[in-house]
């Protein structure tokens, strides 16, 4: 596939094909500016992954592929098929999903503002 350009899709849309496997579709009703908030929540979520694996961090991993899992639940490609949602569930889906995310990245945000406690000894 080149670089920029589509993937395949199944003639229902429901699945994009990627090396001849089927991938769960993305939503095409969520509209484009959540659905690239939505994007760039699962992408950084997948870099937290890759990074706590560097560090061997098990419990860091674990809370990163939870977020992963979040934002594709999220943008519709994991839980229940978005086909067979009412339009009011997928909305509420993709509504909560973002909230969620977006207030998990605000406390990790916070906490990583917060100075280091000093350990008492000195």
């Amino acid at each position: 596939m080149p670089t920029g350009s589509q993937p395949e899709r199944t003639p229902d849309g429901r699945y994009i094909v990627v090396d001849g496997r089927r991938w769960r579709a993305t939503d095409p009703d969520i509209p484009p500016e959540p659905a690239g908030r939505l994007r760039a929540h699962l992408m950084a979520a997948r870099r937290g992954v890759a990074a706590a694996r560097r560090k061997d961090d098990t419990g860091a991993e674990r809370a990163a592929r939870a977020r992963v899992h979040r934002a594709k639940v999220a943008l519709g490609e994991r839980g229940d098929p978005w086909w067979d949602q009412s339009p009011t569930e997928r909305t509420a889906r993709w509504r909560d999903g973002l909230k969620a995310l977006d207030e998990a990245e605000s406390a990790d945000a916070a906490e990583a503002d917060q100075p280091a406690e000093a350990d008492g000894d000195g």
